[in-house]
């Protein structure tokens, strides 16, 4: 028999090369692709931005509901009323002065 030293075979090192191939591929998916460590942290993000400009928006609607009611047929605000015609119309009394 002889002593020859044996090589790796090409088989190995295939074996090798997809394997670190599909590492590579699956540790950039995990961190950059659609479902991704980054893609989360935006959606998160996203999700908080939203939140914040419905409870904006629902605060708002809240004021606006609140203003309707009081200028309804049903219950009508004169404080509010007068308010407004003051500002839409620019209406003064005669015993006013306006500084602007």
């Amino acid at each position: 028999m002889s002593n020859a030293r044996k090589r790796p075979g090409l088989g190995g090192l295939a074996f090798l090369g997809v394997s670190f191939s599909l590492a590579a591929y699956f540790t950039y998916s995990a961190v950059q692709g659609n479902y991704g460590l980054f893609r989360r942290i935006q959606i998160e993000s996203d999700v908080a931005q939203l939140e914040a400009r419905r409870a904006a928006l629902t605060t708002e609607i809240a004021v606006l509901e609140n203003k309707t009611r009081r200028m309804s047929d049903d219950y009508l605000d004169l404080d509010l009323l007068d308010e407004r015609a003051r500002a839409v119309l620019g209406m003064v009394r005669a015993d006013e002065i306006v500084i602007r």
